[in-house]
């Protein structure tokens, strides 16, 4: 990086990422969003939880050398939270940058995951970014904030939670670029596993063995099966010491359901996988 691009991000250099975050692409997500960075277009990254969506925006934020803040969007989350409030200091009320705000002052990308958890009230306050005006108005501080011209909006979600309730409008669902992830091929997932578990190839292999069976039983009482991040999990406690049928068990069949019967099931499918 320059040092004036150093200069443009001082206020949010901190969310600079120093080192290369490892991902694997899988398919042409890499040119998707390098294409639409380099107009500026808000990004939407849709897939199931744990299948790599954070990680891969993290390394396109080191890619493309532009700081990262993130959001975690829940039901309680207010448009304040995301752009700001006035704050009692002692001797004066000072006006203090929310997350969005701050990535929008400094060129940063903003990173909104889960958006669906948010109000619907509350993500209003992104559309004037998300077009021709890339503004941010800040009612409560009388102020209209142009974006830097290094300013990305990136939102995710997972469509498998959609609901009537949880869902995005379509006002704003078409402002944006859409990048599809699913969990990869078997043998691509199990030279990820690898990679961040630290785990032999064949074990990892059989980690994904696990987690594909476990898939299989969506739709059939379990939400999701197994991600590859629970599959991560599970080599590093196998690598740590726990036999697989501990380390399963712990990474995966119990964060993924409390139902006595599916618990059963998914033991089972670890069983048969380890002969």
């Amino acid at each position: 990086m320059s040092t004036t691009d150093r200069q443009e991000v001082s206020g949010a250099e901190r969310f600079l990422i120093g080192e290369a975050p490892y991902y694997r692409p899988v398919g042409d997500e890499v040119a998707v969003f390098e294409a639409a960075y380099r107009h500026r277009l808000p990004v939407m990254l849709k897939g199931p939880t744990g299948c790599g969506k954070t990680r891969f925006l993290e390394h396109m934020a080191w890619r493309l050398h532009r700081p990262l803040i993130t959001v975690a969007a829940h039901e309680d989350m207010t448009a304040a939270d995301l752009v700001g409030r006035f704050l009692l200091v002692p001797g004066a009320t000072v006006w203090h940058d929310g997350p969005l705000t701050l990535a929008v002052r400094n060129g940063a990308i903003c990173y909104i995951d889960e958006i669906v958890e948010a109000r619907q009230d509350t993500t209003v306050v992104i559309h004037p970014l998300t077009d021709a005006r890339r503004i941010l108005p800040l009612e409560k501080n009388n102020e209209l904030v142009v974006a830097h011209a290094d300013f990305q909006l990136v939102i995710s979600y997972n469509p498998g939670y959609q609901s009537a309730v949880k869902d995005l409008k379509e006002s704003t669902r078409q402002r944006f670029i859409g990048i599809d992830f699913s969990y990869p091929e078997a043998a691509v997932e199990a030279e990820i596993v690898a990679r961040e578990s630290g785990v032999e190839p064949a074990l990892a292999a059989l980690l994904v063995e696990i987690g594909r069976r476990s898939r299989n039983l969506r739709g059939h009482g379990l939400e999701e099966g197994a991600s590859t991040r629970m599959l991560i999990h599970a080599g590093r406690l196998a690598l740590a010491g726990l036999d697989l049928p501990a380390a399963a068990r712990a990474a995966m069949v119990l964060p993924l359901t409390d139902d006595a019967e599916l618990r059963e099931a998914l033991s089972a499918a670890i069983a048969a996988c380890l002969g």
